[in-house]
C-alpha cells in the first residue's frame, strides 16, 4: 500500500497541502516523480538517492513512483525532498511509524547530497495552511524555525539532517517543539527620517496629512530641489502602525518572494518601495515564468514611491490602472495564475516641465512642450490620483519657518484612522476612506444642498469624471475625519476641490 506524506506548495500568497504518495512496483530500478513538478522537483530523484544512502538507509532496487497530489496543479521548488524521502523510508519499512501518526505531521525542506536539510522560501503561508488543515506537528529546517513560529497553535520541530527526522518519528528522540526566541518577536523600526527636517511647506503638509489619514494617492510636482522626494520619503514615518493581521499579510508576501531578511521576524514597519524609472512592467506588476509578486504587491499596506514618474515608460505606468482600482493584481502565465494583494498608497513626484522650472524666469518651455511632457502620464492614471499638488521652492536661509514633526502629524493621522475604523466596523475590507466603494460613498459622504451646489459648479466648469468626483468626496470625508466631524462641512469640500492643481492647470494650456 502506498504511503502518504504531507507537504505544501504555494499558490499566490497562500499555501495548500500536497499529498506525497510513494509506492513500489516490480520492474527495473528507476524513480518516477509525477504530479506536474517543475525541473527542481524532477531533479529530486538524484538528491534522494544520495541523501538516503548518506543517512545510512538502503535505496530500494525497485521501480519507485512518487505522486504529488493534487496532480492537476503545478508544483515548483525543492522543499518536497524531505517528504519524498520519508515516504520512501516508510514504504520500505525502514522507518517504523504508523500511517495514522504520519497524518499528524507535515514536512518541509530540501535535502543535500549528505542528507542535511536546507532552508526553503515561503514557509510562513505553508505553516498557516498546515494549522488550518489540522496538522499538529511540522518539521522544518533549522533556518526556518523562527519564521514558522510566527504562527501559534502548531508544534514546530527542527532537524539538521534526515537521520534526526527519522529518530523523531520513531521515538528515538524526545518530542520537544521549538520555542520562539524573545528577541525575534518583531522587528525594530529603522526610520530615521522626520518631517521636522522639512522647512516651510505648511500648506502642503496639510495635504500630506490628509493623504496619510485616508490612504489617498498623491502626486507632487515642482522644480528640482524643492523637496518633493524629501517629503515623499518621510511619509512612512506618519503612517499608523500595522495591525497584526496586516503585518502577517505583508510578511507572507515577502516570504513567498524570498525577500525576508530576518526569517524569524514579522515585518511590522509599513513597506516603502521606490523602484527606478527604468523598471519593467513585469517587475512593477509581477510576472516572470512563475508569476511572482511585483513592486505593487511588495508595497502592500505601505507606500509605492515613483520618483520622476514622467520618466517611467508610459505602458508600464498604465499597467497600474487595475491594481490601483481593485487593490489586487492577477498574474497569469502558461503554468501559473496567481492573485496577489496590492493595497498600497501611490506617491509620485515629477518636474512640471522638461527643464523643471515651469512658473519661474528660468523656464523657456512652450505650452506644447509642457503638455507633451505631462502626457507621459495618461488621463486614466491622473484620474486615479486623489491629490495633485504643486511644490514651490522655499528660502533655505529663512529662519522663521514653523517646524512640524512626524510625531505631531502621526497623532492626527492615527486619530483620523481610528475615527474611520469605528465608522466602517461592519465592513472588514474597508480600512480607510480610499477603500470606499460607490455604494458607501453615497452613504458616508453625503452633502447638504449648499455643498452639493458647490461641487456641481466645479463639475460644470472643469468637466470632471465621475471617478474624480468620488475622489473629491473621499478626500473631503478625510478632511472632516481629521477634525472628528460626522458631516462633511463646506471648508472640507473647498479644501478637497483645491487638491488637484495639475488637472486644473492643464485645462488652461494653449496647444497649437
Amino acid at each position: 500500500m502506498a504511503s502518504t506524506i504531507y507537504s505544501f506548495n504555494i499558490s499566490g500568497v497562500d499555501g495548500y497541502v500536497v499529498e506525497v504518495e510513494t509506492d513500489l512496483i516490480h520492474g527495473l530500478p528507476s524513480v518516477s516523480i509525477v504530479g506536474l513538478g517543475d525541473a527542481a522537483v524532477k531533479e529530486a530523484k538524484e538528491r534522494l538517492v544520495s541523501a538516503i544512502t548518506a543517512a545510512g538507509y538502503d535505496f530500494p532496487l525497485f521501480k519507485l513512483v512518487i505522486n504529488l497530489a493534487p496532480s492537476d496543479m503545478k508544483k515548483r521548488g525543492t522543499h518536497f525532498d524531505l517528504a519524498m524521502a520519508i515516504g520512501i523510508l516508510t514504504r520500505t519499512d525502514q522507518i517504523n511509524v504508523t500511517q495514522d501518526c504520519l497524518k499528524l505531521f507535515g514536512f518541509i525542506g530540501e535535502l543535500s547530497l549528505n542528507s542535511e536539510i536546507r532552508p526553503s522560501s515561503g514557509v510562513l503561508p505553508m505553516v498557516i495552511k498546515a494549522k488550518s488543515e489540522g496538522i499538529r506537528h511540522l518539521i522544518v529546517p533549522k533556518e526556518n524555525v523562527q519564521e514558522a513560529l510566527l504562527v501559534e497553535g502548531i508544534n514546530i520541530y527542527s532537524a539538521k539532517d534526515l537521520q534526526e527526522v527519522a529518530d523523531l518519528l520513531e521515538g528515538n528522540r524526545s518530542l520537544q517543539s521549538e520555542k520562539k526566541s524573545r528577541q525575534s518577536q518583531q522587528t525594530t523600526s529603522n526610520i530615521n527620517l522626520d518631517f521636522s527636517d522639512v522647512k516651510g511647506h505648511e500648506q502642503l503638509l496639510k495635504y500630506i496629512t490628509v493623504a496619510a489619514a485616508g490612504n489617498h494617492n498623491l502626486l507632487l510636482s515642482g522644480p528640482p530641489g524643492c523637496g518633493k522626494s524629501m517629503i515623499a520619503k518621510r511619509i512612512p514615518s506618519v503612517l499608523p502602525k500595522m495591525t497584526e493581521a496586516e503585518a502577517l499579510e505583508v510578511t507572507k508576501i515577502y516570504s513567498v518572494a524570498n525577500l525576508l531578511k530576518n526569517k524569524g521576524n514579522l515585518i511590522v514597519d509599513r513597506p516603502f518601495r521606490s523602484p527606478h524609472h527604468s523598471i519593467s512592467q513585469h517587475a512593477l506588476i509581477g510576472g516572470s515564468q512563475h508569476a511572482t509578486p511585483g513592486e505593487v504587491s511588495l508595497s502592500h499596506n505601505g507606500v509605492l514611491f515613483l520618483d520622476e514618474i514622467a520618466e517611467f515608460n508610459r505602458k508600464t505606468l498604465d499597467s497600474l490602472r487595475q491594481p490601483l482600482e481593485d487593490r489586487e493584481v492577477t498574474i497569469t502565465r502558461v503554468s501559473n495564475t496567481n492573485t496577489y494583494p496590492s493595497n498600497f498608497m501611490l506617491v509620485a513626484a515629477m518636474n512640471p516641465c522638461p527643464c523643471g522650472y515651469h512658473g519661474t524666469d528660468k523656464c523657456r518651455c512652450t505650452d506644447y512642450e509642457i503638455h507633451r511632457y505631462r502626457q507621459k502620464l495618461s488621463g486614466p492614471i491622473l484620474d486615479r490620483i486623489d491629490i495633485q499638488k504643486h511644490v514651490t521652492s522655499v528660502n533655505f536661509f529663512e529662519e522663521n519657518y514653523s517646524k512640524i514633526s512626524s510625531s505631531q502629524i502621526r497623532e492626527k493621522v492615527e486619530n483620523a484612522r481610528e475615527f474611520q475604523q469605528k465608522r466602517y466596523k461592519g465592513y472588514p475590507n474597508i480600512i480607510s476612506n480610499a477603500d470606499l466603494p460607490p455604494a458607501l460613498i453615497k452613504r458616508y459622504c453625503e452633502l447638504d444642498s449648499e455643498n452639493e451646489q458647490l461641487i456641481k459648479e466645479a463639475y460644470n466648469r472643469f468637466r470632471y469624471s465621475a471617478r474624480t468626483l468620488h475622489r473629491f468626496l473621499k478626500v473631503a470625508r478625510t478632511f472632516a475625519d481629521l477634525d472628528s466631524s460626522d458631516n462633511i462641512r463646506r471648508i472640507d469640500l473647498v479644501n478637497s476641490l483645491m487638491s488637484r492643481d495639475i488637472d486644473k492647470e492643464q485645462r488652461d494650456f494653449l496647444v497649437v
